[in-house]
């Protein structure tokens, strides 16, 4: 609970605090540090909050910061709702104090100063004055709808739930999930709760070091990664430097001394590069900002763990900030011209925005003396949002577009506009509801969030999805079409063939494969190649809701049937689908041999019109073969002499064809269909055990002529899942 937090004067066992506020201080962006305000002193705070409310036209003393940071972000903004919400939370908690003797009110000053100064919009600093009032005072839910509206009621309920949930190991999943369902209907909820463990955090000095240390670990499993996935960097940031303080105190100090060793040193190659990109673009006559941007802690420890010995450059980034997207990248042209770019340090996320929201430039400069500058390029708008995520975007309830409004000004259908929901978190809403129970859908959040990186994934049809690193076509198609892709038969990577278990990367283009069959079912093993959790919720749910059938093995018939509707994954192995019919003529093939009986090689089933071509085997018979088999091609090169072939005058044949096919239901039963609309007769079949969604069947086929066979070898190709039908190439047997 909040209240238990204390304050950084206090001096406690294990407070990080002393130590982190300097170098923090460093770390903060330039751009950043010019435009926030000094933080409050909560010892001064907590007397103005004492001296009561000020008079009614005008705003209390204590909020003066709040007002000040709220209207720098925006100007126009009614401050009378700020006003009304803090008479109402300083009053309710008069008398509340904090462990560290300050007045409670200084808590929800501070959480609500933290998303003034992100850009926060009136509506949410109101409930943020307000976030814990309902829990911890007289105020009811009522009162707050009545006194500021549905929209702060609703934040306020949000907040005050997420405060009783339990993050740590025995968190209830059931409430977790609650509290995210939340946070998705409007992620304000999450932007206050988060301002609210930044406090905390900063205010953690007297603790006993296991409480801190519990907090923490919470803080880097849970919030963090939201704060990430929210788009949230500034939050995101301070979190990881103050949570790595805690839990990592011995690399921390490390770190900092490192930090402070560079700052020490006399020149900055990271200002003096800074100073020629500004007079690259200068004469380039480009209007930009450029400024230093120091690492973080974190940030400055992976770098030094990834590559060794810092140098002074790897300290920070440089940031371009321009007016215009264009603009950005006559930037990158500019300093690519100009100073040497390390090609493979290059990243567009403008063109393709990271799943958090997320759009820059990224690319890296060096010098001769091999010191090389990482650069951020972005407009100022992409940087608020950079910075800020989703509390740059403002209120979901605000009014539509004209674009997007009809006459009335109002959204068809009633229909919300949400710009503040990134593509993670509506995948997140519409994966929890398939959740076959909470533990699933605990579990799946968890390995969700540990992911550290996303890709992004073309359509055939332009365009795009945002996956987990390592997703496979599998979580592709789920992503796609959710449920509908129980009947996804394959893909297409690239424009080649490939299995559903395919690892996607970066920039591929995934065409996905549908089969047309309403009843079409996942496989079991689907599940082993879904990285993602719709996918995998989705594919335990329906096999959970479809339990296999025993297999009754004493009746041939059942088994066939339930071989042909199952999916392929279960095929069986070799089993012919019809007992052969009686013996048919082959086609007729004369050799120049007298007396000799003929042949038909079974590897390669020749058929006219193939050029053939004969060889004489033990017992006066002669083997026809198709000129390009590799059995003929090894008696030729074994010295055995080649005996002239041609076709006579009968038509009927038999030849064998192999069809290659994606596994789906119901695929042995409309390619045997397939073959007997063409006047086929079936000779035998067999199915091969299936290897990645693929099988294969092979087929003996009689056909009353000849000339009927590409006719029918299209009509297989044409059957939903089949990718592939050739002539049989079996492997030859050694001659006789």
């Amino acid at each position: 609970m909040s209240a238990e937090a204390t304050n950084p004067a206090t001096p406690g066992p294990a407070t990080p605090a002393p130590k982190v506020s300097a170098p923090l201080e460093q770390a903060v962006p330039a751009a950043h540090r010019r435009k926030s305000r000094p933080r409050i002193d909560l010892r001064r705070l907590g007397r103005a909050a004492l001296l009561g409310p000020a008079a009614r036209d005008r705003l209390p003393d204590a909020i003066g910061h709040v007002a000040d940071a709220h209207r720098a972000h925006h100007p126009d903004a009614d401050l009378e709702p700020l006003r009304r919400a803090y008479v109402l939370a300083e009053s309710s908690h008069r008398g509340q104090m904090r462990k560290s003797g300050e007045p409670y009110i200084t808590h929800p000053l501070a959480v609500t100063l933290i998303l003034a100064e992100l850009g926060a919009e009136t509506t949410t600093l109101t409930a943020s004055l307000l976030h814990d009032t309902v829990e911890d005072t007289e105020v009811t839910l009522d009162q707050v709808r009545e006194e500021f509206g549905e929209e702060v009621r609703y934040l306020v309920d949000g907040v005050t739930k997420l405060e009783k949930v339990d993050y740590g190991a025995a968190a209830e999943p059931e409430t977790f999930r609650k509290m995210l369902v939340a946070t998705g209907n409007d992620v304000r909820v999450m932007s206050i709760k988060l301002a609210d463990r930044l406090h905390n955090m900063r205010t953690l000095g007297v603790m006993r070091p296991e409480k801190q240390a519990r907090i923490a670990k919470v803080t880097r499993d849970v919030l963090i990664p939201l704060a990430e996935r929210l788009g949230v960097q500034v939050l995101k940031t301070e979190l990881e430097d103050l949570v790595f303080a805690i839990l990592h105190p011995e690399e921390y100090e490390r770190t900092r001394e490192l930090i402070a060793e560079n700052a020490a040193r006399a020149g900055d190659p990271l200002a003096e590069i800074a100073d020629e990109a500004r007079a690259v673009l200068r004469d380039a006559g480009i209007q930009a900002e450029v400024l230093v941007r120091p690492r973080h802690f974190v940030s400055v420890h992976r770098v030094s763990r990834k590559r060794g010995p810092m140098r002074g450059a790897d300290f920070g980034r440089l940031l371009v900030l321009v007016s215009e997207d264009a603009d950005c990248y006559g930037v990158l042209g500019e300093l690519h011209t100009c100073l040497t770019p390390v090609v493979s340090e290059f990243k567009d996320f403008i063109a393709v925005p990271k799943f958090n929201l997320y759009q820059s430039l990224h690319t890296a400069v060096a010098r001769g003396d091999g010191e090389v500058a990482e650069v951020l390029i972005r407009t100022h708008q992409m940087h608020k949002v950079a910075e800020a995520g989703v509390i740059a975007l403002g209120s979901p309830y605000a009014t539509p577009s004209e674009d997007q409004a009809d006459g009335d000004g109002e959204r068809p259908d009633g229909e919300r506009a949400d710009p503040t929901r990134p593509g993670w978190l509506s995948r997140l809403l519409d994966w929890q509801q398939g959740a076959p129970d909470p533990d699933t859908f605990w579990s799946t959040l968890r390995e969700d969030l540990a992911q550290d990186r996303e890709i992004t994934v073309f359509r055939a049809d332009g365009g795009s999805l945002g996956l987990p690193e390592g997703a496979s076509c599998v979580d592709a198609a789920y992503a796609q079409y959710g449920e509908d892709a129980h009947a996804c038969i394959g893909a297409r990577v690239n424009g080649r063939l490939a299995t559903l278990s395919t690892v996607l990367r970066d920039g591929d283009t995934v065409q996905l494969l549908m089969g047309q069959d309403p009843a079409s079912e996942p496989s079991r093993e689907w599940l082993e190649h879904a990285h993602t959790p719709a996918a995998r919720i989705a594919i335990q749910r329906w096999l959970a809701a479809h339990p296999s059938p025993a297999a009754d093995p004493s009746s041939e018939a059942s088994a066939a049937s339930a071989a042909a509707r199952r999916p392929a994954v279960e095929a069986p192995a070799e089993r012919p689908v019809q007992d052969a019919p009686a013996e048919r003529p082959a086609a007729s093939a004369v050799v120049d041999q007298p007396g000799a009986s003929v042949r038909l090689a079974g590897c390669c089933t020749p058929v006219p019109p193939d050029e053939v071509t004969g060889f004489a085997v033990r017992g006066g018979v002669v083997t026809v073969h198709r000129v390009e088999c590799a059995g003929a091609t090894r008696m030729k090169s074994g010295g055995r002499a080649e005996i002239g072939v041609r076709w006579g005058d009968t038509t009927e044949c038999r030849v064998t064809l192999v069809a290659e096919s994606f596994g789906r239901p119901h695929l042995l039963a409309d390619l045997t269909e397939a073959i007997a609309l063409e006047g086929v007769a079936i000779v035998s079949a067999t199915v091969e055990p299936p290897s990645q969604q693929r099988v294969r069947h092979t087929y003996t086929l009689q056909l009353p002529d000849a000339a009927r066979l590409p006719r029918l070898m299209r009509a297989m190709r044409n059957v939903p899942g089949v990718y592939d039908v050739s002539r049989a190439q079996h492997q030859a047997a050694a001659p006789q």
